[in-house]
């Protein structure tokens, strides 16, 4: 019976460190999604010990290596990306509009700086850079782009160069007795206190403009005249239109609700409204939503 306990343990002992080494050899990756900086940085390493690999004549295999590797480590965190309030990436593969042959691409489309070994010569590691605006133009399939909505009563109304939407705090969600902090996305949404719809992806005018900025508060309290980054003024101007968020709407809280009056400002000019379509919009949110972290093996 002693035996046969053993003989079980030293199976079951042998069956985990063989995971374990798989594991090893499969490579780790960690890094951040920053939606400030719109990019998601990736580190990988492999473990050259465990998967046989040695210096100097392996080091071309090892790098080789790593790059598949990235690919398939990376693929989990761009399938988290939220798109919009009721999808992510992973949803839109499930459902057919993305292939996982488009994931790979948009994996390999990173700028990468060369790999470098550890100081104990086991690990090799690269850094891999994604750009969040490259993945909402690859999303992005209109040819054409809607109007953005008009009022049959204006109000007069300034001429502004962007518009920042602060949503720094909890705010009411929609339709429920609660609230919570907005959290980015690449395509979200701006209603307004009455539920008209004022912005969405489809009243952009090119492909190649991202949709909304995201930025923490810091950055609209600089000591300058603006008060703003100069990334924020790059982006809305000297002169914006500053609006406080009422409320968050959807499945994900990331569509932002301003007040009727609000929008009026912006939809009653023509030269307002195009700041919708050119994308000349920043989103204040609370610091801790604009970054997390990844990590797997």
């Amino acid at each position: 019976m002693m035996i046969k306990i053993t003989a079980f343990l030293l199976i079951f002992f042998t069956a985990i460190a063989a995971f374990c080494d798989d594991n090893n050899a499969a490579g780790a990756i960690s890094g951040t999604v920053t939606w400030s900086a719109q990019t998601i940085t990736a580190v990988t390493s492999l473990d050259m010990a465990a998967n046989g690999i040695r210096l100097p004549t392996g080091r071309t295999y090892a790098e080789t290596l790593l790059k598949t590797r990235y690919v398939n480590l990376i693929q989990p965190s761009l399938l988290e990306i939220q798109v919009d309030s009721s999808s992510t990436i992973g949803d839109l593969v499930n459902k057919g509009d993305l292939t996982l042959r488009q994931i790979e691409a948009l994996a390999l489309g990173a700028n990468s700086v060369a790999p470098s070994l550890s100081s104990d010569l086991r690990r090799i590691q690269a850094t891999h850079t994604i750009s969040l605006a490259s993945i909402s133009a690859s999303l992005l399939r209109h040819s054409r782009p809607i109007p953005v909505t008009r009022t049959l009563n204006p109000v007069s109304t300034a001429q502004y160069t962007g518009i920042i939407i602060i949503a720094t705090d909890e705010l009411p969600i929609h339709g429920m007795r609660s609230a919570t902090f907005a959290i980015p996305c690449l395509f979200p949404k701006i209603w307004d206190s009455e539920m008209n719809l004022i912005y969405e992806r489809s009243m952009l005018e090119t492909t190649n403009t991202t949709m909304v900025r995201y930025s923490p508060a810091a950055n609209i309290f600089m000591n300058n005249p603006s008060g703003l980054s100069a990334d924020l003024q790059a982006i809305v101007g000297e002169r914006p239109l500053r609006i406080f968020a009422r409320g968050v709407f959807g499945i994900k809280p990331t569509d932002l609700i301003i007040d009727r009056s609000d929008a009026l400002l912006i939809i009653s000019s023509e030269e307002n409204r195009r700041l919708l379509s050119e994308g000349k919009v920043v989103f204040i949110l609370e610091d801790t939503k604009l970054v997390y972290n990844i990590n797997g093996e």
